[in-house]
C-alpha cells in the first residue's frame, strides 16, 4: 500500500459491523490521516477507545462529511438513503454495506477478488454484497473460471451475529435458560433459536422466497457478470454465534473433476482448501471466524447434475461478508491510486480525541 493518508469516517460505528471496521482499519494498518466515528443521536458523545486512541462518536447527519475522503456506511438502508447522497455531494466516497444501492445499475457491487474493475467506475458510491452472497462466491467464482457456472442451488447455515448483537445475546440467554430450567424468552426471532434452526432469514416475498434468498440470486448475477444465472436458495438461521456456512450444488458448462476443482480453490486468493474427508478435515464456522479467507471443502461430484459439483463453504459474515470486504475494496483503491486524499480539512474536525 502506498503512503497516502486517507481521512476516514465510519457511519454506524457503534454497531457490530462498525466495530469490526474500527478494528480492521487499525489492525490492517489502513493509511488513515484521521478517523471519525458516527452513529445515531442517542450514541453521540460516547467515547470509543481502540489501539490506544479515543474517539468521540458524532451524530450521523447531513453536513458532517466535509473533509472526509471515504466513509464506510455500516448502518441500515434507511441511514444510507438519508445520508449517502450528502456524503457524495461533499466529495466523500461511500462504501456501503446495506442493500439499498446493491441493485442500482449505476452503483458497482464489488468483491475485489472477483470484479475489482467496478472500483474504477463508481460515481461516489460502492456497494458491499450481502454476507451470504460474499461467502458463497468465494467458493463459486474460482470454479466458474475453471468450468463455466450454469446454475446453483444453495442452503445457508447463517449465524445469529448476522442479525446483530441483540440476537447474539438472545442465543446466549436462551442457552442459559434451557440449561438452568428457566423460561425461554423470544424477542429477536419468532422461534427459539437455541438448539433449533429457523428456515427464514429476512421477510417473505409474494413468490415464497425471502429477501435474503432473492438477494443471493440477484447479487450473484451482478457480481459475476452472469445476468441469466439460475439460482435457487433456502436461507436458514442456526444457533451459531459467528460465521456463515453454505451447502452448494452447482452445475457447469464444461466437464468437471474433483482434482481440478480443488486446484482452482487452492489457487484462489479469497479461499483456502480444507478438504480431506478421510481425516475429517473440512471447514466449520468456528474455524473460520475472524479469518480473512473462506474455507471450502467436501468437494465431490454431484449425483444429480451433469457436470455438477457439491461443496461446502464457511466464512466470517462480519468480515468477508461485511466489514473486511469493504476495507479490502478501499485498500485496493489506495494501492491503485483510485482513492486519494483531498485537501486536508481543519484538524479540529478530523483528529480523534486523545
Amino acid at each position: 500500500m502506498n503512503n497516502a493518508s486517507i481521512s476516514v469516517g465510519i457511519v454506524g460505528a457503534t454497531g457490530a459491523v462498525g466495530q469490526e471496521l474500527l478494528s480492521l482499519l487499525h489492525d490492517r494498518k489502513f493509511p488513515m490521516a484521521a478517523l471519525r466515528l458516527f452513529a445515531s443521536a442517542r450514541s453521540a458523545g460516547k467515547v470509543v477507545e481502540y489501539a490506544g486512541k479515543k474517539y468521540t462518536v458524532e451524530e450521523a447527519k447531513p453536513g458532517v462529511f466535509s473533509g472526509l475522503d471515504v466513509a464506510f456506511f455500516a448502518a441500515g438502508g434507511s441511514v444510507t438513503r438519508a445520508l449517502a447522497p450528502d456524503a457524495v455531494k461533499a466529495g466523500c466516497l461511500v462504501i456501503d454495506k446495506s442493500s439499498h444501492y446493491r441493485m442500482d445499475p449505476a452503483v458497482p457491487l464489488v468483491i475485489p477478488e472477483i470484479n475489482p474493475e467496478g472500483l474504477r467506475s463508481h460515481k461516489g458510491i460502492i456497494a458491499n454484497p450481502n454476507c451470504s452472497t460474499a461467502v458463497t462466491l468465494m467458493a463459486l467464482w474460482p470454479l466458474h473460471q475453471a468450468f463455466g457456472l450454469k446454475r446453483y442451488f444453495a442452503s445457508t447455515y447463517q449465524s445469529v451475529s448476522g442479525t446483530g448483537a441483540e440476537a447474539v445475546r438472545e442465543l446466549d440467554a436462551q442457552v442459559h435458560a434451557l440449561v438452568s430450567g428457566a423460561p425461554v424468552v423470544k424477542k429477536v426471532y419468532p422461534y427459539q433459536i437455541a438448539f433449533n434452526v429457523i428456515p427464514q432469514v429476512d421477510s417473505f416475498g409474494e413468490n415464497g422466497y425471502t429477501g435474503e434468498e432473492t438477494k443471493m440470486m440477484l447479487e450473484s448475477r451482478k457480481i459475476m457478470g452472469l445476468p441469466n444465472l439460475k439460482v435457487s436458495t433456502t436461507t436458514v438461521r442456526v444457533p451459531v454465534v459467528r460465521a456463515h456456512s453454505i451447502s452448494i450444488n452447482a452445475e457447469f458448462e464444461r466437464p468437471v473433476s474433483v482434482e481440478a476443482a480443488k486446484a482452482a480453490i487452492a489457487a484462489f486468493p479469497g479461499a483456502v482448501l480444507v478438504d480431506d474427508p478421510a481425516n475429517k478435515s473440512y471447514p466449520t464456522p468456528l474455524d473460520f471466524s475472524r479469518k480473512v479467507k473462506c474455507g471450502v471443502g467436501r468437494i465431490r461430484i454431484d449425483t444429480a447434475f451433469d457436470n455438477g459439483l457439491a461443496l461446502w463453504v464457511s466464512g466470517d459474515n462480519l468480515w468477508k461478508g461485511a466489514a473486511l470486504n469493504a476495507v479490502q475494496n478501499a485498500e485496493l483503491m489506495v494501492r491503485e491510486g483510485w482513492l486519494k486524499p483531498k485537501a486536508a480539512a481543519p484538524a479540529r474536525e478530523l483528529a480523534p480525541v486523545k
